[in-house]
């Protein structure tokens, strides 16, 4: 079985998690133009590497970011967005 760390409540079975989407920062609505707004929301490169992505443990109804290498689908670590997502 294949485990996934909730930053609250510990190792857990995948099935109680949901997958967010990878971590990318927002332009600034306030000055972005249309071609960037279009970028932010349709583009993505596909490439495999390490990716902070966000991750939500539904029975403690947590969102979380999990650094994750996509070549070998290895987890790295898991944190809180406010426990240094930079």
């Amino acid at each position: 079985m294949k485990l996934l760390d909730c930053p609250n409540i510990g190792a857990r079975p995948t099935a109680e998690f949901t997958y967010g989407g990878e971590l990318r920062h927002m332009p600034d609505p306030d000055q972005a133009t249309d071609a960037e707004w279009a970028d932010y929301v349709w583009n993505r490169t596909g490439a495999g590497g390490v990716k902070k992505e966000w991750w939500f443990h539904v029975p403690s109804a947590t969102w979380f970011i999990a650094e994750r290498d996509t070549r070998t689908d290895r987890v790295l670590r898991t944190f809180l967005i406010d426990e240094g997502a930079s």
